[in-house]
């Protein structure tokens, strides 16, 4: 909010620069400026008054100054809106808020805060479809690698027409992350709103925002962009510290997002078992019932690519 309300202060005060450039350059147009405001005066005088007949007619008057004004900015080669105001944003108004919901901008100027906690920016220079190889994969391995690029691709050609859900699992290094953030980046461009957050972040954040006093209003709008957003990544369940915090958390933010029909992919290195015994009965079913669950297999290519650059 403190970046909108100096959007909205810098760019009054370029309309005012730009007014005392135009006061200056048309003689004359100080002058209509100073008849409009009187008969303004003039009109309100009326309307209190219940003279809304000859309040009508300064209405007219009003429009004939507008119109000389108007011609004057014309005559000088000036543009037609050149005292307009120039949002940033033309459809809030650099409010943020259209009719009391968060503007499209506001939103997508919240995820790029948490873009930047969340370090989605550099993960996407890496992990994307252009940097895509099989190489690594033979045998079941491969088929199973295929078929989860298969899914992810449908996933993203009918993101906005279906609500879907991935969950990934399988051996560490075998490309669940990488998966992800491909899926992420095709869809940023496509201009969705996607959250990415690594399990510990996601709960470390939450913690904060709901045991530190200070934080409510804070935490109502991250929670607000958590079960809003477009798309929710959740990288590396199972790493984070497990209590009943971060279960009774994780419920609600799987079942908030499944009753608002918004997508999430969850990756993690915990088998299915591992998964329904660390987390409750509940979690386990919302994630094998609404979610489309690819396993991966295989060598752990980041220690395999590291072993390669060793030898180099």
């Amino acid at each position: 909010m403190r970046i909108y309300d100096e959007r909205q202060l810098m760019h009054q005060h370029e309309r005012n620069a730009r007014l005392s450039e135009i006061r200056e350059a048309l003689p004359g147009y100080e002058t209509l400026e100073r008849e409009e405001s009187a008969l303004f005066l003039q009109k309100a005088d009326l309307l209190l008054d219940g003279r809304s007949e000859d309040a009508r007619r300064i209405t007219e008057d009003i429009a004939l100054i507008r119109a000389k004004k108007a011609n004057l900015l014309s005559r000088g080669g000036y543009p037609a809106d050149y005292l307009d105001i120039h949002y940033t944003c033309p459809q809030c108004r650099d409010t943020g808020y259209i009719d009391g919901v968060k503007c499209a901008c506001f939103r997508q100027a919240s995820v790029s805060l948490l873009y930047e906690q969340s370090g989605i920016r550099e993960l996407l220079k890496q992990d994307n479809f252009d940097a895509l190889s099989y190489e690594y994969y033979g045998g079941e391995d491969l088929t199973r690698f295929q078929n989860a690029v298969t899914t992810c691709k449908n996933f993203v050609r009918n993101f906005n027409s279906d609500y879907h859900n991935l969950f990934f699992y399988g051996t560490v290094g075998t490309g669940k992350s990488f998966l992800s953030g491909c899926v992420a980046k095709e869809l940023i461009e496509k201009g969705n709103l996607i959250i990415y957050f690594s399990a510990t972040r996601l709960f470390n954040e939450l913690s904060r925002c709901a045991f530190q006093r200070d934080n409510r209003e804070e935490l109502s709008g991250f929670l607000d962009d958590l079960f809003g957003c477009d798309l929710l990544i959740i990288d590396d369940l199972g790493t984070e510290l497990t209590n009943s915090f971060v279960a009774s958390q994780l419920f609600s933010c799987l079942n908030e997002r499944h009753l608002r029909k918004k997508a999430t992919i969850i990756s993690t290195n915990l088998s299915l078992q591992e998964l329904s015994d660390r987390y409750s009965e509940r979690i386990f079913s919302r994630i094998t019932s609404s979610y489309e669950i690819c396993k991966l297999s295989g060598p752990d290519i980041r220690m395999y690519k590291k072993r390669l650059l060793t030898r180099k």
